[in-house]
């Protein structure tokens, strides 16, 4: 029997090419995927003469591995996940570790640490990102769970990691339980929010500007030399400039009807769930929602009329805008993400490392940018900085886009084309530099209806107050609680 470093189950298009990472790394590794053929197929092509041994079954794999054995599985999320894991559990022994390097909801992984724990198998959920691309060439990998499982797994997820400019790992400890899968969630919800706000400034230069696909191509390279230099930027700029053998465009041929596998959706869920203003993340998931009405808004065109306006500023000027537009939006959403992650953190007591998750995202995944560095530095100098918008590169980098920003968002509204990410992360940005929103009023409302109670300012925070407004109320108010 071989002795693998390491075994990995499932062999989809992230499975495969970790393994042939892993073993460019001089890692053996031992592999199984259901389809036994599809392991006799992947040996015996990209993985041939490569330190890759396939096997045919669980017990197999399990055999082939180095104590303490070293188990990753990569299958779809849910219950999939659980099915494997039962499938391993008569073939470990205390101390084995089994990883989870799927997009698995953070509640499983809290779960399924606390079940393996008790029966003495360590478990690692690792957030693993830069799609195939990335898993081959070095992901940004996120894991937590159980912290005696990092020393055994660290050398190789370490070694198979993006690196930045310094040579630095994207890769580290995360925290307990689901926290490293939690920390993938939030990713994937920003992802969300940067892929809409991109779109959102393209439908402006196209409907907007009536630019060409060649125009927005040079536009979009231009800024990936600048602040919002990004993975996303620069496959932007590519797909843009992209034709097919017949010489279309294929940007252009591609139905306006976005998919999504739930992971943005997830994460919005979460901000409700904690009560956090993740507004431009959930606004980006509904704008997948809205494209996915395809048959409806086709039929909505033919009805509903917006205005006539043309452009008729300058358009130099106003692509100069909309670069600055783009990027204080992004600020927002990292800054909304970031609240997010600070208050799940507070309240699982997993003290994340929120410049160490910067650096982790700096390479390999798929909102890798220059500006995770600035994230970093803000939270090297201040560990507990509140809001990213408070930070003084941040400050005055949304102080100085806030003129652009705001004239982007008119400019919309005027021309009617819909910026509902980029509108919502100014709307954000004004209510939260607010000091006295207009709740004062929505309270009222819910104590007149309801009798839910209200405080006052000239009252200590804490005392509740009721008011019979009609005269007919009574004095009986309602119990006072957030949701």
């Amino acid at each position: 029997m071989a002795d693998a470093d390491i075994g990995l189950i499932g062999l989809a298009v992230m499975g495969e090419n970790l393994v042939l990472n892993m073993a460019s790394h001089d890692f053996t590794v031992a592999v199984y995927n259901r389809t036994t053929s599809k392991v006799d197929d992947f040996v015996a092509g990209r993985a041939a003469g490569k330190s890759i041994v396939g096997t045919h079954s669980v017990e197999e794999l399990c055999k082939n591995l180095k104590r303490p054995r070293r188990v990753m599985i990569m299958v779809k999320a849910g219950k999939p996940v659980d099915m494997v894991i039962e499938s391993l559990l008569p073939l470990l022994e205390q101390g084995d570790i089994i990883i989870d390097g799927g997009n698995s909801e953070f509640p499983d992984s809290v779960r399924r640490t606390a079940d393996l724990e008790e029966k003495g198998i360590l478990y690692i959920g690792t957030g693993v990102s830069g799609g195939e691309e990335g898993a081959l060439k070095g992901p940004s990998i996120m894991p937590g769970g159980n912290p005696k499982a990092w020393e055994h797994v660290k050398p190789i997820f370490q070694a198979i990691a993006a690196k930045t400019d310094k040579g630095e790992p994207c890769c580290d400890w995360v925290g307990r339980g689901g926290a490293g899968h939690f920390v993938k969630m939030v990713h994937n919800g920003i992802e969300y929010g940067d892929m809409q706000m991109i779109c959102e400034t393209y439908q402006m230069m196209k409907d907007g500007l009536g630019m060409s696909n060649d125009e927005m191509h040079q536009v979009f390279a231009k800024w990936n030399d600048g602040v919002l230099d990004s993975y996303l930027v620069e496959i932007t700029r590519d797909i843009l400039g992209y034709k097919d053998d017949d010489g279309n465009e294929t940007v252009d041929v591609i139905l306006d009807r976005a998919g999504q596998k739930g992971t943005g959706k997830w994460t919005a869920i979460s901000a409700l769930d904690i009560g956090q203003p993740l507004t431009l993340i959930g606004e980006a998931v509904f704008a997948r929602c809205l494209s996915a009405l395809k048959d409806e808004r086709v039929q909505a065109a033919k009805v509903l009329n917006g205005p006539d306006a043309k452009f008729d500023g300058d358009k130099a000027a106003f692509i100069d805008d909309l670069e600055q537009a783009l990027y204080a939006s992004k600020i927002v959403s990292y800054a909304q993400g970031y609240q997010l992650m600070r208050a799940v953190s507070d309240e699982r007591d997993w003290e994340l490392n929120f410049g160490g998750i910067a650096l982790m995202w700096r390479g390999g995944c798929i909102i890798r940018s220059v500006f995770l560095n600035n994230i970093r530095d803000a939270f090297e100098k201040n560990s507990g900085l509140t809001n990213l918008l408070l930070d003084p590169f941040f400050e005055k980098a949304v102080e100085n886009a806030q003129a652009s920003w705001r004239n982007v968002v008119a400019t919309g509204v005027k021309l009617g084309i819909p910026l509902p990410a980029i509108s919502s992360a100014l709307n954000y940005f004004d209510g939260y530099r607010t000091e006295r929103l207009p709740a004062n009023l929505l309270q009222a409302q819910r104590d007149y209806f309801g009798a839910h109670t209200y405080e006052r300012l000239d009252k200590p925070r804490g005392e509740f107050f009721h008011t019979n407004w009609t005269g007919r109320g009574g004095t009986t108010s309602s119990t006072s609680y957030n949701v």
